[in-house]
């Protein structure tokens, strides 16, 4: 219609800017005729297609005059449509205005906090089911900002892989768990978490190589934690990786198994270690008989593909009863303690015997 211009800004995002508007109850309906364009199916010769959009708004009337301010002000809204299940179409407002002001800070922050020496890693134990000794550590990323105290990491791993950095502080993790891992007397595995960004950065494999180089870290102590998010996108290029992984002695497990696209060419496919059972599955898996049922059926999953199993999030007894009943071999959890301190890992490593240590296979 006159007045109303539609164009692809880049990507899967497009532009819509309608002009000379008396009413609110206008823009509304410009959006509502943009939706149902949308959502009407698409004929192909095999089948129908459909397909789904988010529209975030910002006017003249309400969010200023400036063009650059109203693209980003709609772009805001649209975010917070495509967050919001129940909503496909959005306004700009005060309330996001500050969400994203708050966003942006903790932004500039997280970009500085390498520098600043904020990060800390702290190492939870993993566990054999049957003797309860030690078989290792996982690395786990805390974030000490100066003035919010510690940010949780459900709050910043996200916009950290969202904007790219997780691929930074990615492989100050990956640098500083193996240069400790090294140190420690006795010798344990090290787990540490790879996000999909890092495996498909071209010179991941590159970096693994110089850390293992400069820490002198055994590869076979090191374990990389991977999620199906890492495999899914480009099967074959991530199965090249990973292969090259494995052929510099490191270890790969399946972490939060069970959460995504598990599937058991996933698990044949690819060269895995160890999975690791998500610990929302673990959780009084003792008194829910369909979490039992799906911890099962990993266990057996596991034990035809000879492949090890450890169940995260254990917290009590009789999760670790029910575990051991259905012979899991490893285990990780607050039951055996909080995640420690580099101070107390290498307290705790340097008093225990060597003839202790054992390792996932």
């Amino acid at each position: 219609m006159e007045g109303e211009f539609v164009a692809r800004s880049g990507g899967d995002e497009f532009v819509a800017i309608k002009k000379g508007f008396r009413r609110m109850e206008e823009v509304k309906a410009f959006a509502a005729r943009l939706n149902t364009a949308f959502v009407e199916p698409i004929d192909l010769s095999v089948a129908s297609v459909f397909i789904g959009g988010s529209i975030g708004i910002a006017t003249t009337v309400e969010d200023g005059k400036d063009i650059d301010g109203l693209l980003q002000k709609s772009d805001m809204a649209m975010y917070r449509a495509k967050a919001d299940p129940d909503r496909n179409i959005s306004f700009f407002d005060v309330e996001i205005g500050q969400i994203n002001r708050e966003r942006l800070l903790l932004l500039q922050d997280l970009r500085r906090a390498i520098a600043r020496e904020e990060f800390e890693l702290v190492y939870q134990l993993q566990n054999d089911v049957t003797s309860r000794a030690p078989s290792g550590f996982e690395a786990l990323l805390r974030w000490n900002h100066p003035k919010r105290g510690r940010v949780s990491p459900a709050e910043f791993i996200p916009l950290a892989e969202e904007t790219g950095l997780i691929r930074e502080i990615g492989l100050w993790v990956l640098r500083t768990a193996c240069l400790e891992a090294a140190s420690w007397q006795t010798p344990y595995s090290i787990a540490v978490n790879v996000a999909p960004q890092q495996l498909v950065q071209p010179s991941f494999l590159e970096h693994l190589s110089d850390v293992l180089m400069e820490s002198r870290l055994d590869p076979a102590l090191l374990e990389l934690e991977v999620t199906e998010a890492s495999i899914i996108d480009d099967q074959e290029y991530t199965l090249k990786v990973m292969s090259k992984i494995k052929e510099m002695g490191v270890c790969i497990a399946m972490d939060d198994f069970g959460t995504g696209y598990s599937s058991l060419a996933t698990l044949q496919a690819f060269p895995f270690d160890k999975i690791k059972i998500d610990k929302s599955f673990i959780r009084d898996v003792h008194l829910n008989k369909q979490r039992a049922a799906i911890v099962r059926a990993t266990l057996l999953l596991g034990e035809a593909l000879e492949i090890p199993i450890l169940a995260e999030g254990v917290e009590d007894e009789d999760e670790l009863s029910f575990l051991n009943d259905e012979q899991c071999k490893f285990v990780q959890g607050f039951l055996f303690g909080q995640p420690m301190s580099v101070h107390q890992v290498r307290e705790l490593t340097d008093n225990l015997p060597a003839s202790i240590s054992i390792r996932a296979g």
